[in-house]
């Protein structure tokens, strides 16, 4: 049976499909970001002391800087089929405020010698220590990325979209848009449209949630964070949409009912999760999730997905402190939700990774 298409509208532009005018300014927005995160990622790196390449990496290629942005160009170019096929809306990349993107650059700026601190220091500094313990699980307490009080204060959460947009050299957002397109499949199959409800586990700043109710303003959206600084950003960044929903908990003990979503949404958690962690979130997913639910998951790529950034990827949790990202490159997501869930499609967007998985009637 042919699956069923739904009507594009997200992409109608004053009523209008997308134009050749559109498409100018898309590729002239794209090309201001990509100019503005990648010109910060290379003066940050001039700024900063070069990470030795680990004694096991050494005689190993990593990729040429033309295929990378080869591929980067590739997951831009897909972002605008979706968008003129209306497969969801244009983005909003062009409208950011110069005045606070310059803000934040400087501020980013201002905390690189305490990253560079970190990153060449003692590892014990890694650690986050002036917490309560008792209130975060021990893996949460790390100053990932070596980013400074790692997700556990308003300068952080502030920091932190800025901060990946210019380790990803201003891709961060398109590789995320990626998701939108099994959203939309999954709203199709479901015959829900706005009745249906999403869980967005490990939701952070709320930049995905963001383009999901731009998009499905009537969509019944819940955020699952353990961070209330993060959860206060994201707030402000959905305050414009009502059905919506804010938790604050670990994704490992959701409080919610078993089989309580019809989607549930997860970008760039699960390399950030220690293998047992792992394995209790995707239960917990499995649990909350209703029959004939969709699960979209967007991470890092894996070994073996694009065999010329593998060395890459080994030198990543290195070069910017991801403890569990080395297990992570090894994981078998299919076995890891099986028997209960099963893989429905996989893509590549430039160095991530977009996978959809499906729940039994």
């Amino acid at each position: 049976m042919p699956r069923p298409v739904a009507k594009p509208s997200a992409s109608y532009i004053s009523g209008q499909m997308a134009t050749a005018f559109d498409k100018l300014a898309f590729e002239a927005a794209q090309a201001a970001r990509i100019g503005w995160y990648s010109g910060q990622k290379l003066l940050a790196r001039r700024l900063s002391r070069p990470v030795k390449l680990p004694e096991r990496l050494r005689g190993r290629e990593m990729p040429e800087s033309r295929r990378l942005y080869t591929d980067l160009r590739q997951v831009l170019e897909q972002d605008w089929r979706n968008v003129a096929d209306g497969l969801y809306a244009m983005p909003e990349d062009w409208r950011a405020n110069p005045l606070s993107e310059l803000r934040r650059a400087v501020d980013f700026f201002s905390d690189l010698g305490a990253v560079e601190r970190r990153r060449h220091g003692d590892t014990a500094d890694r650690i986050l220590t002036d917490v309560p313990s008792e209130h975060y699980p021990r893996y949460y307490l790390q100053n990932f990325h070596f980013q400074s009080d790692g997700y556990l204060s308003e300068a952080s959460a502030e920091r932190y979209d800025h901060q990946v947009e210019v380790l990803f050299g201003g891709a961060a957002a398109a590789m995320r848009r990626q998701a939108l397109v099994p959203l939309r499949d999954a709203l199709v199959q479901s015959g829900k449209a706005g009745g249906a409800k999403l869980l967005d586990v490990g939701c952070g700043t709320g930049s995905f949630l963001r383009e999901v109710k731009r998009n499905h303003p009537r969509l019944r959206v819940t955020g699952l964070d353990l961070s209330a600084p993060y959860l206060a950003v994201a707030g402000r960044r959905l305050s414009d949409w009502s059905r919506v929903e804010l938790v604050e908990a670990a994704a490992e003990a959701m409080p919610f009912e078993t089989a309580s979503f019809d989607i549930v949404t997860s970008i760039y958690l699960f390399h950030e999760l220690p293998p047992r962690i792992r394995r209790a979130v995707a239960a917990e997913i499995q649990r909350v999730l209703r029959p004939e639910g969709t699960l979209i998951l967007v991470d890092s790529l894996q070994t073996g997905d694009v065999p010329a950034y593998d060395t890459l990827l080994d030198f990543f949790p290195a070069a910017f402190h991801e403890p569990y990202y080395a297990s992570y490159l090894r994981e078998d997501f299919d076995r890891l939700f099986s028997p209960a869930l099963t893989r429905q499609t996989s893509a590549l967007a430039y160095l991530s990774k977009v996978q959809a998985f499906r729940s039994p009637a």
